[in-house]
C-alpha cells in the first residue's frame, strides 16, 4: 500500500509545474529570436556589402578657390 500513496502523491504533487512553464517560455524566446536572425540575415548581408562598396570607391574632393 504504501508504494500506491507514494505514486498518487507524486501524480498529485505540482511544485515542479512553475519551472516546466519556465522552460517552456524560454524555448519559445529563443526560437523566436531563431527566427528573426534566419528572417533578417540576408537583408542584412546585403546592406553591408553594399556599406563596403560604397566605402571603398574612390572619392575625389574638388577645390575651391584659387
Amino acid at each position: 500500500m504504501k508504494l500506491f500513496d507514494t505514486i498518487k502523491h507524486f501524480s498529485q504533487d505540482e511544485s515542479g509545474a512553475v519551472t516546466v512553464d519556465w522552460v517552456v517560455l524560454t524555448a519559445a524566446i529563443v526560437g523566436l529570436g531563431i527566427a528573426v536572425i534566419a528572417t533578417v540575415r540576408t537583408g542584412v548581408n546585403a546592406l553591408g556589402t553594399k556599406i563596403s562598396g560604397a566605402l571603398s570607391t574612390s572619392i575625389t574632393v574638388g577645390t575651391t578657390g584659387g
